[in-house]
């Protein structure tokens, strides 16, 4: 056994050369535990989904989504972009990252300030003063996260994915518990309140648990400059972003009410909610893992694509079916008082076709250090975000759900990808080459679901899920099988999943 020095122990969190001399059996291995994981807390989101949407009404929702889509702005000042700093930076020190912690706590408590301050605008803005109580109990857990942000930071540094899945879990449940008992004792929209509350303050916990690092004093001269002009582009690419992504929502509560509002919020919830299991944790292998890889251009190139094609081939059949099945998923998991959610949740499918692919492209501009050119493009696709919601408000929810999706799909994210490929080793022909094979298919399978709808009767929207999933799956593997890349990708994965059966069975044998 190796003996570790007091030097290696302090140094732990920060070193990284361990990590590249098995990256791809760490980044195979990471992807495994995250997805289980995923699985498992989109279990968790379905299951609260359908007790709180029937314990709670729209109009609840409503009331909270009007808050958050203000508050949520605040919140992204928070982190500064440091947390992925520390991710990316090839060699840090504990004066860097102690002094990134305080710079993050003080943000944190700043921005907690802000928003108690701004709570009676946000009442008077939607003419509901309710809000100001729901404001300001929203901004107490502001500071209880930026505690944990560099420890998770850290975590993620050293690839340290079971440990944060677990933690994700037990703070998850936690939340989904408060809100389930205080929605039963009659609390109202407040259950949506607690939640997030209760989940920051057992992630924090369960953080500084995990992480035995702990935090010096600030250093004035600890060489962060670089770290803070990195974490600023990325800030000002969430400012904007954050404003185009939730401008729909502020401008539908405002113009139309919370009854619109907490329908088209559920409704893109819902929508995203499997694609963030998904989404979530590839990034969180994928940021780290591409970070050891950008001083080699084409293993980098080859190890994006790699990744971009097992979450098309997973992402893209997976959005299809919703779109096809949007009202009978809208039936089951939120009720039939949430019926009128269906169109829109159809629309906004639409834009969820590319968003997988668009979020990657995050990763590139990350990884690379880009991210002055991906506040660049965050002002172009904020402006070009904005134009489009303004052009569906005067229809409503459903308006804005259309206009937002198909601009996007036709303009938003052509231009996303040519302007991440004009540098660096991945070109945007990269991108649409390694998304065809599943696009392909995923088409067929809709086709198949529209023929399958129209000429066989379905009363129950559960059999017709269970139906409408087989034939999706069945129709993907067979048109993938028969495509040359497909083939490959199809073969390609099953050699990860081997390799990594074959990696944790030598490993028990030692």
């Amino acid at each position: 056994m190796k003996n570790f020095t007091s030097s290696d122990k302090k140094d732990q969190y920060f070193r990284t050369e361990h990590l590249k001399s098995d990256l791809k059996v760490r980044s195979v291995r990471g992807g495994a535990i995250t997805l289980f994981a995923q699985g498992l807390k989109f279990v968790l989101n379905v299951a609260s989904n359908i007790v709180l949407a029937r314990l709670l009404t729209p109009g609840d929702y409503g009331l909270v989504g009007m808050v958050t889509a203000i508050t949520g702005f605040v919140t992204i000042f928070r982190d500064l972009g440091l947390s992925m700093a520390t991710v990316q930076k090839e060699e840090i020190n504990h004066e860097q990252v102690s002094t990134l912690f305080w710079v993050n706590i003080v943000v944190s408590i700043v921005t907690s300030m802000i928003t108690v301050a701004i709570a009676p605008m946000i009442a008077q803005f939607y003419n509901e003063p309710r809000l100001t109580w729901i404001t300001i109990a929203i901004s107490s857990g502001f500071i209880i996260s930026g505690l944990g942000v560099q420890h998770q930071a850290l975590l993620n540094r050293q690839m340290q994915y079971k440990v944060l899945m677990t933690r994700d879990i037990l703070s998850m449940v936690a939340g989904i518990a408060s809100a389930i008992a205080a929605a039963l004792y009659g609390l109202g929209y407040w259950a949506l309140v607690i939640s997030p509350l209760v989940t920051a303050v057992v992630g924090t916990a369960g953080l500084w648990i995990a992480c035995s690092w702990r935090p010096g004093l600030p250093a004035r001269k600890a060489g962060v400059k670089s770290m803070l002009v990195f974490g600023s582009n990325l800030t000002g690419f969430n400012v904007v972003n954050y404003f185009a992504r939730n401008l729909d929502n502020v401008l539908i509560g405002r113009v139309w009410g919370a009854q619109q509002l907490g329908l088209y919020a559920k409704a893109y919830q819902l929508l995203l909610l499997p694609l963030q299991q998904i989404n979530a944790p590839v990034a969180a292998v994928a940021i780290p893992a591409l970070s050891r890889l950008v001083d080699s251009p084409e293993r980098y190139r080859q190890a994006y694509l790699r990744i971009l094609e097992k979450l098309t081939m997973v992402a893209t059949p997976l959005v299809i079916f919703m779109i096809a099945t949007s009202d009978w998923i809208i039936q089951l998991v939120l009720g039939p008082q949430w019926s009128e959610a269906s169109p829109i949740f159809s629309l906004l499918g639409i834009i969820a076709l590319t968003q997988p692919v668009s979020n990657t492209t995050g990763w590139l501009f990350i990884t690379q250090g880009r991210t002055s050119h991906m506040f660049q493009w965050g002002i172009v696709g904020s402006i070009l975000s904005v134009i489009a919601i303004i052009a569906g408000l005067p229809w409503g929810a459903t308006g804005v759900a259309a206009s937002y999706s198909i601009s996007g799909l036709l303009i938003r994210t052509p231009l996303l990808f040519w302007y991440v490929g004009r540098s660096g080793s991945v070109k945007a022909i990269d991108l649409y080459r390694t998304m065809a094979p599943s696009t392909l298919a995923s088409v067929c399978s809709l086709l198949a679901i529209l023929c399958f709808r129209r000429y066989v009767a379905v009363t129950d929207p559960l059999i017709g899920i269970m139906f409408t999933l087989g034939i999706t799956t069945i129709i993907n593997l067979l048109i993938l099988s028969a495509l040359p890349q497909g083939r490959k990708s199809i073969k390609d994965l099953k050699y990860l999943i081997t390799h990594l059966h074959n990696k944790k069975k030598s490993q028990k044998q030692l």
